[in-house]
């Protein structure tokens, strides 16, 4: 098993920057793909972005492309999600997740753990 913990959110206005953490535990973490999800209230939980466990290969959603940067390291079991030029549509909670694979994957139910999630509020 895997434990995350997602730290990094907080409130920020519109253009601004955040860089969210995930922590894991309990296991290798290099032998785990990794991804972020996000929920919006009201809506269904998706797909952010997602790392291979080399870090060499990432996917990111369409809506996010150019603006989010995920990155791994593997030395400090942390996985991070480095978000610009924020929009308030990209208010949500923030997931981490983790899969024992070798393949990038933007599908949640690919995921076997997940973190707790952080809170991201962009004021407009």
């Amino acid at each position: 098993q895997v434990q995350l913990v997602e730290s990094g959110g907080g409130l920020v206005q519109a253009g601004g920057s955040l860089r969210l953490s995930c922590a894991a535990s309990g296991h290798t973490f290099s032998s785990y793909a990794m991804g972020w999800f996000r929920q919006a209230p009201g809506k269904e939980r998706e797909f952010v972005a997602a790392i291979s466990r080399s870090g060499v290969n990432t996917d990111y959603a369409d809506s996010v492309k150019g603006r989010i940067t995920i990155s791994r390291d593997n030395a400090k079991n942390t996985v991070y999600l480095q978000m610009n030029s924020l929009k308030p549509e990209d208010t949500a909670v923030y997931y981490c997740a983790a899969r024992p694979t070798v393949f990038v994957t933007t599908t949640e139910h690919d995921y076997n753990y997940w973190g707790q999630g952080t809170q991201v509020t962009v004021s407009s």
